[in-house]
């Protein structure tokens, strides 16, 4: 391991960490929120146009903040290293893209997260097996390199878009975010693969936590794509790292759904030309709120708490 700047890590170096990244996370919020680009408002969203005028791509102060707090207070490996970077990466095309006057285009967005992917994919198999532990089932499969590869690289591809796309309501993507990344910690710890992903894990939680302190029902500003889709590479990475990286489907469900449908619906328009989700307006907390007349707190509470109930399961499952 790497002490970028403290001898050795320690019960109270971490919890000086954990301090540090959320108190920094909120004052940076609040000195530099005015220099944020402006959203203008979005036409095709449930109550786009409430957004207008906001601050935008938040993003690249908490996960700022997160980069120089792993690197201040945890033990970083040159893996651990090359994956804040990665992260780091995501969060400034993001925010290249939140400050463009017209926004990129989705074969460019998808190349770079797929550049991403790939890196990060290679990254992890270089410094780790390709044996995949079906941690529910207590089975483990030695699964062939080259598909170990390209099975991570869909999985950060995907964890970052659904991510991206469940970023539409105030504090929904960043709290589903938290209940998905406070779940792999606790696979992590319950099946004993934790190591120091698993205290960055936290910084990034609390990071997140400071955001949402402004970013909570009436929204002071937004995350943009250089928070939601730095989160999304995280929680991908957070997933390999727990040793049974398809324990990501049960960990983000309602990311994948509120997210993923969308994608799905996309797709199958584009190649199929048929439409078989007519009914349903996507990504889904636009149809809860369109259709079922959620209100936004509504949503945020009822898709963390349907979350909270699949992670629960998922970690009583592991321990018996």
């Amino acid at each position: 391991m790497i002490h970028m700047f403290f001898p050795e890590n320690s019960p109270v170096i971490a919890f000086a960490g954990i301090l540090a990244a959320f108190l920094l996370t909120c004052l940076c919020t609040a000195k530099f929120a005015k220099y944020l680009p402006k959203d203008g408002g979005r036409d095709y969203a449930v109550q786009g146009k409430n957004s207008a005028g906001k601050p935008r791509g938040a993003g690249i102060i908490f996960v700022l903040v997160f980069a120089v707090t792993a690197l201040i207070f945890a033990d970083v490996s040159p893996e651990l290293i090359i994956y804040i970077a990665l992260v780091a990466v995501e969060m400034l095309t993001g925010y290249l893209d939140d400050a463009s006057e017209k926004p990129w285009g989705e074969l460019k967005k998808g190349l770079m997260d797929l550049a991403v992917a790939v890196v990060a994919a290679g990254t992890f198999l270089y410094f780790n097996t390709s044996a995949v532990s079906f941690a529910i089932f207590g089975i483990t499969v030695d699964f062939p390199v080259p598909v170990y590869f390209v099975l991570a690289v869909l999985l950060v591809w995907m964890s970052i878009n659904v991510t991206n796309c469940s970023d539409g309501v105030d504090g929904l993507s960043g709290t589903l975010s938290i209940i998905s990344l406070i779940t792999l910690y606790a696979v992590m710890e319950v099946t004993g693969s934790e190591d120091e992903f698993s205290f960055l894990i936290l910084i990034f939680v609390v990071c997140i936590l400071g955001y949402l302190w402004y970013n909570a029902t009436p929204s002071r500003l937004m995350m943009g794509d250089a928070g939601s889709r730095a989160m999304g590479v995280f929680i991908a990475l957070a997933a390999m790292k727990t040793g049974s990286p398809f324990i990501f489907l049960p960990a983000a469900i309602v990311l994948i759904l509120d997210g993923g449908l969308g994608l799905v619906k996309v797709t199958i328009i584009r190649v199929l030309h048929v439409n078989i989700m007519k009914n349903v307006r996507l990504p889904l907390h636009d149809h809860v709120r369109k259709n079922l007349e959620w209100s936004n707190t509504q949503t945020v509470f009822r898709f963390a708490i349907l979350q909270i109930i699949v992670s629960i399961a998922t970690v009583y499952l592991i321990i018996i």
